[in-house]
């Protein structure tokens, strides 16, 4: 017993803190540095986390004329075909921004389909995940043709969709 009185009068003569005090603060201390370093990845780790991330981003492949059900081949389903979408018909390879239009991306529902009405409409809808711009208003007309000079100026253009005939 004298052991545990000595060592509890030390801390109190060293800290100014009375014991439980002393020891809720040494606890709190442990549970922000376990919580910090955890933050943290080793160097090891983080290139092994990146190598099994990474993609293998290639040079876009000129498809040249594309049917719609030949677009949808390249939703990003299959990870060796570039990631595609098409804006009134020119298609443009979005395989660089594969967190956004790859599988389980936020817009992965655009991929490998034409989607100008649900660009123009903002919607994301399956209704809308057509190429048919029809009845579209003069507004939803300039959304979408917002949407299709950023793809122009951010992706490369890989083809265009033609008609089954």
């Amino acid at each position: 017993m004298g052991f545990y009185a000595t060592a509890m009068d030390t801390i109190t003569f060293y800290t100014g803190l009375s014991p439980p005090a002393f020891f809720t603060i040494l606890a709190l201390m442990y549970v922000v540095y376990k919580v910090v370093c955890g933050m943290f990845v080793a160097a090891d780790d983080y290139m092994a986390v990146k190598r099994t991330n990474d993609f293998i981003l290639r040079e876009p492949v000129q498809l040249g004329d594309v049917t719609v059900d030949q677009l949808k081949a390249y939703d990003g389903s299959d990870p060796d075909k570039p990631l595609l979408m098409a804006i009134k018909g020119q298609i443009y390879d979005v395989s660089r921004s594969r967190m956004f239009y790859g599988p389980g991306g936020p817009y992965a529902l655009f991929a490998g389909r034409d989607a100008s009405r649900a660009l123009a409409l903002m919607s994301f809808e399956s209704k809308d995940l057509t190429g048919n711009i029809d009845g579209l208003s003069p507004d939803e007309l300039e959304v979408l043709q917002d949407w299709e000079y950023k793809f122009m100026e951010k992706y490369v253009k890989v083809g265009q969709i033609v008609s089954e005939k």
